[in-house]
């Protein structure tokens, strides 16, 4: 049990009232109703009364499950938010059986073959029915036009098959209170990598997804030197006589998601076929210009990724959940929570504004107990998915609010003192965890994965030169721990300010081999954290809308919020502030900053500080104004390799490509949109307009969005 017991604490911060919006969101995805619609919970606190209860319940024995029940309870008031399906699900078996407490999960390697493609959908579909996301890497699928030998015909490739995956997505009712959401990642050296990037300009197709580029150092180091870049596909053992395996014109030898049915080197190299080469420059300007048009393809740093494993021994990562703060192995689950650092402020807006550092680092360590027994009451539909998440138990805890925590201290988001912050944020939640993770291993035992022995192989020794260095050879016995704790890049980071704990995770083993990532916890923080800014994430706006799905209308709806920080301002400073306010007395200090003031490269900054101490990764998006020049925006990419990140992804307000979920209401007053009528004759309206269609009532923005994209009256 905790040596440290923190009674709750007056929030110096007086307490504010829910905006409808959040009120409204806790209703409709988080609150536990009846199969008749009738509500469990009769408030917020009462949610937390269930998931508290739900997850003590999870201990072994009566006293604890007492005594945990009233830490928990205290870590939820005091900022612990868990992620959307726990809060959902949590203690809800007996109104929602079949529920995951899971926000996310991947899907197992889909295999080049018609029926491992299909069973894959057939898995995908039961995952989104518990009320999971998931992810999928579809450049396992041979190129268009490759021979299929058993058909007698050539293949219409991946994206093709990625057109099924989607229409299954829209078609599968979502339980736990969201639709469906999936990621489909795909290597940059695939043949259709081309295709890949350009679907999305195709009105209505593969919007059941998220597209993010597995990119290696290696093409980065292309890009750089201007070179040409191979397309290439792995070569099947059947092919074995076609191709001279020798010959550097026909074969590169690359790291790829092996199979049995590839040739591979014992070092786990793959031989891929080069099918054809392009200038990596040419490939790296659509894909900006793609990024920049239709805010994707993401961009997954996928060496970076591996590189950083903390399980790199065992694992091949190439996909990751739907928002990308998780990369993971097939089948691995995506077990999330965040903690609300506006709670842990005093005296904002002061010169006295500090931050309280020892309630957060016990709230850390509740939490941490709190994610470890989700474990215990995972909910996933496939039997593989259970085996993942039982044998490695990695969750992964973030923050919320950073942006409008660092707006009550006084800090300029994007500045030297609030990257300072946000890595003695993730720093500080790092120890914390993993001291947690010592003590839940001394007390219920450490991960399986800890305890099991690995044969040292030729692999480990090429990404572990150290190992060989310290005495290992090939075919030596090692213990799982020892390769987590000592050999894992990022343990070897944390042992820089903790090495006694490294060394006894070294010993023991870790009760996870996970314990950070950073979600982008939209309805989470505007409902539960009443409008705090996202994730890592400074605040969009201080005051704009949001578009929201509600069931039985045939369009989304156009919902006013504000600010976490400016609903504080005003209720400690100056009750009249505005943003864009022309009146002296009612104008906000320098220091609130809302995304679009903020550059690109000051978001890879704050990303960078905090991915230091983030064993997993973080989600986040670098918003550009509609008006950003593209010379300006294209490099974004390059700086968050030079970084060290292990992802990146953007967005830029373009009505032309499609309505984003949260929108300023200055974009849409500039926007006009044309509606074509049965007689031919042609409406202009302004996006915030609201016009009269089939009827109900729309903004402009959202009907035109709702039409071109094919999802109107379906929700």
């Amino acid at each position: 049990m905790s040596s440290v017991r923190l009674e709750a604490v007056r929030n110096e911060v007086k307490a504010i009232e829910l905006q409808p919006a959040s009120w409204d969101i806790w209703d409709k995805k988080y609150r536990l109703k009846t199969k008749k619609g009738e509500p469990v919970d009769a408030s917020i606190d009462d949610t937390y009364k269930r998931v508290a209860r739900a997850l003590a319940d999870a201990e072994p024995t009566v006293e604890k499950q007492k005594y945990w029940y009233e830490r928990f309870l205290w870590a939820l008031r005091r900022g612990a938010i868990p992620a959307g399906r726990i809060t959902s699900n949590a203690g809800a078996l007996e109104h929602k059986p079949a529920t995951s407490t899971i926000n996310c999960t991947v899907s197992g390697t889909i295999p080049d073959s018609m029926d491992g493609i299909l069973e894959k959908v057939h898995e995908a579909g039961l995952t989104l029915k518990a009320g999971c996301g998931i992810g999928y890497e579809f450049s396992t699928l041979r190129p268009k036009g490759a021979f299929v030998a058993g058909a007698g015909a050539y293949t219409s490739g991946p994206m093709s098959f990625m057109d099924i995956y989607d229409k299954m997505c829209f078609t599968v009712s979502s339980a736990g209170g969201r639709r469906g959401a999936q990621m489909g990642t795909f290597d940059v050296s695939h043949p259709d990598v081309k295709d890949f990037i350009k679907a999305k300009r195709e009105d209505g197709r593969l919007r059941q997804f998220n597209l993010s580029l597995l990119i290696t150092d290696e093409f980065m180091q292309a890009v750089q030197a201007d070179a040409e870049w191979p397309l290439v596909f792995p070569v099947n053992k059947k092919e074995a006589d076609e191709i001279d395996l020798g010959n550097a014109a026909q074969v590169v030898w690359r790291d790829w998601p092996a199979s049995s049915t590839y040739i591979t080197r014992d070092d786990g190299l793959v031989a891929c076929k080069i099918y054809g080469h392009v200038r990596a420059r040419h490939l790296w300007d659509m894909i900006m210009v793609s990024t920049y048009d239709y805010a994707e393809p993401g961009f997954i740093l996928i060496d970076r990724v591996n590189e950083m494993n903390n399980n790199w021994w065992c694992e091949n990562i190439r996909a990751t959940n739907p928002c990308g703060e998780q990369p993971l192995p097939p089948y691995g689950a995506c077990l999330l929570g965040s903690i609300n650092l506006t709670t842990f402020v005093r005296d904002a807006f002061t010169d006295k504004a500090r931050f309280d550092w020892e309630e957060y680092k016990e709230v850390v360590r509740v939490f941490t107990r709190m994610l470890d027994n989700v474990v215990e009451v995972n909910g996933l539909p496939l039997p593989q998915q259970r085996a993942e998440i039982l044998r490695k138990r990695r969750h992964g805890m973030g923050f919320l609010g950073l942006g409008s925590t660092v707006t009550m201290l006084r800090m300029p988001y994007g500045g030297k003192e609030s990257c300072e912050f946000t890595e003695a944020v993730a720093r500080e939640m790092a120890v914390a965890g993993w001291e947690v993770a010592l003590s839940l291993a001394e007390e219920k035992g450490p991960a399986p994965i800890m305890d099991e022995d690995f044969s040292v192989s030729a692999e480990m020794l090429r990404k572990r030169p150290e190992m060989a260095k310290d005495g290992w050879k090939i075919g030596d016995t090692i213990k799982g721990r020892e390769l987590h704790a000592k050999y894992s890049r990022y343990m070897q980071k944390v042992a820089t300010v903790a090495p006694e704990l490294v060394a006894k995770l070294a010993e023991k083993g870790g009760r996870f081999t996970h314990h950070s990532s950073i979600a982008p916890t939209g309805t989470i923080s505007l409902s539960l954290a009443n409008n705090a800014s996202n994730g890592i994430e400074p605040s969009f706006a201080h005051h704009y809308s949001r578009n929201v799905i509600r069931e039985g209308k045939k369009s989304k709806e156009k919902v006013e919020v504000y600010s976490y920080e400016l609903l504080a301002y005003r209720s400690l400073v100056n009750p009249d502030a505005m943003p864009y306010a022309q009146d002296e007395k009612a104008k906000l200090p320098d220091y609130f900053i809302a995304a679009d003031d903020i550059t690109p490269k000051a978001h890879v900054d704050i990303q960078a500080a905090a991915q230091i101490w983030v064993d997993s990764s973080i989600s986040k998006t670098a918003n550009v104004p509609t008006d950003y020049p593209y010379e300006d925006f294209k490099d974004i990419y390059r700086y968050a390799h030079e970084k060290g990140l292990k992802g990146c992804t953007t967005f830029r307000f373009n009505p032309a490509a499609f309505q984003g979920v949260l929108v300023k209401e200055a974009d849409l007053e500039n926007t006009t949109y044309r509606f074509e009528l049965e007689d031919g004759s042609v409406v202009e309206v302004k996006g915030n307009e609201q016009i009269e269609y089939d009827g109900e009532m729309h903004t402009a923005a959202n009907l035109f969005d709702a039409l071109k994209e094919g999802y109107y009256g379906k929700f």
